[in-house]
């Protein structure tokens, strides 16, 4: 009976919580996971600040990760095909990302990826099968 309350407060506790996000705080989560699912159209623009110029623009149906000191872009190019862009920031160097067109994703509900696909790996096997053998 005692795990039950438990359970029971923690889940009201929790939606206490997600009750008191701003609308545009569950907007912007939910604009993420949409770009990260390559749903929403970027440009991403390095630019040298020393110099003031454009070093180079990638645009597409991207996803940006920023590590320390390096700029991470992947773009879904074609169905299954995607290109990987890596820079490197430095003091004179930084970037922006635009989103280039709107997306309709929701101010009331956290949007939930499950991919039950991702819980079975591709194994890939590289060596000698004449090895195994001996």
């Amino acid at each position: 009976m005692k795990k039950l309350l438990f359970i029971t407060a923690g889940v009201v506790g929790l939606l206490s919580l997600a009750a008191c996000e701003s609308d545009s705080d569950m907007a912007s989560r939910n604009l993420s996971k949409a770009a990260e699912m390559f749903e929403i159209d970027r440009r991403v623009i390095f630019y040298n600040g020393i110099t003031d110029t454009y070093m180079l623009t990638i645009e597409g149906r991207c996803s940006i990760e920023d590590r320390s000191n390096q700029l991470e872009v992947t773009c879904k190019v074609a169905e299954n095909a995607f290109m990987k862009h890596f820079l490197g920031l430095s003091d004179n160097v930084t970037y922006f990302a635009e989103q280039l067109g709107v997306a309709d994703v929701s101010t009331y509900h956290h949007r939930v990826i499950f991919k039950p696909q991702a819980i079975i790996p591709d194994v890939d096997f590289r060596g000698d099968v004449g090895e195994l053998l001996e």
